[in-house]
């Protein structure tokens, strides 16, 4: 099967698939290139709320494609970087469905998701020691924000594989479940999501991300919108909120 990204749109949550079963998902040149504009069109699709990253069959990545590092190194770092950004930039919740291996430069893609969730016997893994790549700065410190210096130090100077419930103890991984409980568990928890006020989402992602100058733009969003009225509301009436407030409303 041509390596390539799939994606579809289902109520409101867009899944994005990493397929190239040949190399355990491996990413290629063109899919790293691939993936910026595809998160751009799914960023600017109403209908998407929440987007889900994952692999095809039994692993979610297992890094670049080491063929693409023989030409030009830099610039097959340079595209990883481009879509790893491109991803964390994503305005909408994001969320990594991790099972197999999630390594190199697919640990680099599950680190600029918003949350990670992992069936057990995922192997975490950061390698480009293996391989006398200097890891990105910007890679670097996303990592360190998830785990701390320590773990971020241990991950990128040995390369060792870390199991599942070490990344759920240092903050790699935000939840793992049992064997075959994972697409249930991310597709009801990306209901969730895609319930919540968009609104609060988008602010709390900034703030989160560091972005505090923010603060008077999204004072003044909240107080233009209808969402905190319709939230008080359901609350008092015990229904589920209707929020209406979307990325479109913002500009």
């Amino acid at each position: 099967m041509e390596p390539q990204l799939l994606h579809g749109v289902t109520d409101s949550v867009a899944t994005v698939v990493i397929s190239h079963p040949a190399k355990r998902n491996a990413m290629t040149a063109a899919m790293w290139a691939d993936l910026p504009p595809l998160l751009g069109s799914l960023a600017d699709d109403p209908a998407v709320r929440v987007l889900v990253l994952t692999g095809a069959g039994g692993t979610f990545c297992a890094g670049a494609d080491i063929s693409s590092l023989r030409g030009s190194p830099r610039e097959a770092q340079r595209l990883a970087v481009d879509a790893e950004e491109a991803l964390a930039a994503f305005p909408k919740p994001t969320l990594a469905a991790v099972r197999g291996h999630c390594v190199g430069g697919g640990c680099q893609l599950a680190a600029a998701c918003d949350l990670r969730f992992a069936e057990e016997g995922a192997a975490f893994g950061v390698t480009p020691a293996k391989l006398g790549i200097v890891y990105p700065a910007s890679s670097t410190r996303r990592l360190v924000s998830l785990v701390g210096p320590a773990t971020a130090k241990y991950l990128l100077f040995s390369g060792e594989l870390i199991d599942a419930g070490r990344a759920l103890r240092t903050g790699l991984a935000d939840e793992v479940l049992p064997d075959g409980e994972l697409d249930a568990r991310v597709a009801e928890f990306a209901r969730v999501l895609a319930s919540r006020s968009q609104l609060t989402q988008a602010a709390a992602k900034e703030f989160a991300d560091g972005r505090t100058d923010r603060d008077a733009h999204w004072a003044a969003q909240a107080d233009g919108s209808a969402d905190t009225p319709e939230g008080v509301a359901a609350f008092l009436e015990r229904r589920p909120p209707r929020f209406t407030w979307t990325r479109a409303d913002a500009s």
